[in-house]
């Protein structure tokens, strides 16, 4: 049974990651370029968490908090250089 439900969840982030690839090549302002971006890395995180329980492996929860990292870092560089145009001053 909870190998359906990590099925399901998995195949509605993959369906998440597409839209959130659409809004990136289609988004009408650079504002929303960088949300669907943040967002990506949110589905990828919660992608990596569920393959991680469906494996039973902890190193999946290990690369999710990698990946969280560099993702907010990257969101506050993208919108730093977005307001400022200079991201190291």
């Amino acid at each position: 049974m909870i190998d359906a439900a990590i099925l399901f969840a998995a195949a509605c982030y993959g369906i998440a990651l597409l839209l959130d690839l659409w809004r990136i090549a289609q988004g009408p302002d650079a504002a929303d370029r960088i949300l669907a971006l943040d967002t990506m890395v949110i589905n990828v995180i919660a992608l990596l968490v569920l393959y991680g329980v469906w494996r039973g492996t902890a190193i999946y929860f290990e690369a999710a908090m990698l990946v969280a990292m560099v993702g907010f870092v990257s969101t506050v560089a993208y919108c730093r250089f977005l307001l400022r145009g200079d991201i190291i001053e």
